[in-house]
């Protein structure tokens, strides 16, 4: 690590705490919309963290993730560095909407460009502000609408480095997920910088396990980096590498028995797909031995819908 670390060439010295606020692009009311970059440096070299959160604009558990570990200065390592950015998708996050609105998904626009959509500017920015001056980072996502994750740290088990960091956070669930074209991870993988994702809970809803398994998993991530030296004690991870949705062949009503968590046997029946008239009594059954890792809590689906997404070992 450098002396200095410069953003938005502004440069911070060891021992240095600065937000730096990275100016994106004007509303059309020609509101100015800066990202707050917060940067802490430890007095002694070591590794630079990068902790995002609100990717998505509506994914509130990881920015309240990022603004927990803030508010109890757990973000100050006692070497090295930690940059944290609460909010990424600040258009997102103001009108509770996972996208920008050009419509675009930031996590599908990378590595960017100076002259694209707004998605691609923001992505650009990050590329070239932040990931040039950090080792690895966490990126905290939430579920989609209505639909929960159990929490759970994803990476690339083909990359060595990212698996050595997801075990080390000591997640309840650590997932092979291989890397997506265009995603913040995969461009920051191209770049020599390894990003894990974490996920939990549900969109615009608050998941309090989740959220400080998330701040907990940090503290172990930073422990190991050798940036803090004590941190809770981590998990039985549970370790899969391969995971599903199962889907519903019909219309109606899903009525679950499963819950987050669960682990279950293979023709196991996981729930129900009833119709309001009650003709319809269609039995959800698991197609393999698993673990719920993601649940619709939306009672009304169609055809073809998502119901519960499980992890299992093949």
């Amino acid at each position: 690590m450098p002396e200095f670390i410069t953003i938005n060439k502004q440069r911070i010295g060891l021992g240095e705490q600065k937000i730096v606020n990275l100016n994106i692009a004007r509303l059309p009311t020609y509101t100015s919309i800066d990202l707050p970059v917060l940067v802490y440096r430890a007095p002694k070299d070591g590794p630079v963290l990068l902790l995002t959160g609100g990717l998505h604009g509506d994914e509130v558990n990881g920015v309240e993730i990022v603004r927990r570990m803030i508010e109890r200065e757990i973000v100050i390592p006692e070497k090295g560095t930690v940059i944290a950015i609460p909010i990424v998708n600040i258009y997102g996050f103001i009108q509770n909407s996972r996208g920008l609105p050009d419509g675009k998904d930031i996590n599908r626009s990378f590595p960017g460009a100076k002259g694209g959509s707004l998605a691609k500017l923001l992505a650009h920015t990050l590329m070239k502000e932040i990931i040039p001056e950090v080792d690895c980072g966490i990126d905290f996502h939430t579920g989609g609408a209505a639909r929960a994750n159990y929490p759970q740290i994803r990476c690339s088990f083909k990359i060595k480095r990212a698996k050595e960091l997801a075990t080390a956070m000591g997640a309840p669930v650590m997932m092979h997920s291989s890397l997506i074209s265009k995603s913040f991870r995969s461009a920051a993988h191209k770049k020599g910088k390894e990003i894990l994702v974490y996920e939990t809970g549900e969109s615009l809803r608050y998941d309090e396990t989740g959220i400080e398994e998330g701040i907990e998993g940090t503290q172990r991530l930073m422990k190991y980096l050798g940036m803090i030296t004590s941190a809770p004690e981590p998990n039985k991870t549970k370790v899969f590498n391969n995971s599903t949705w199962i889907r519903t062949k019909n219309a109606g009503l899903f009525i679950t028995k499963a819950e987050l968590g669960e682990e279950f046997n293979k023709r196991q029946v996981l729930g129900s797909i009833k119709d309001p008239y009650g003709e319809l009594n269609s039995r959800v059954v698991a197609p393999h031995d698993g673990m719920v890792i993601g649940l619709n809590n939306c009672p009304v689906v169609n055809k073809g819908d998502a119901l519960i997404h499980f992890a299992y070992n093949k």
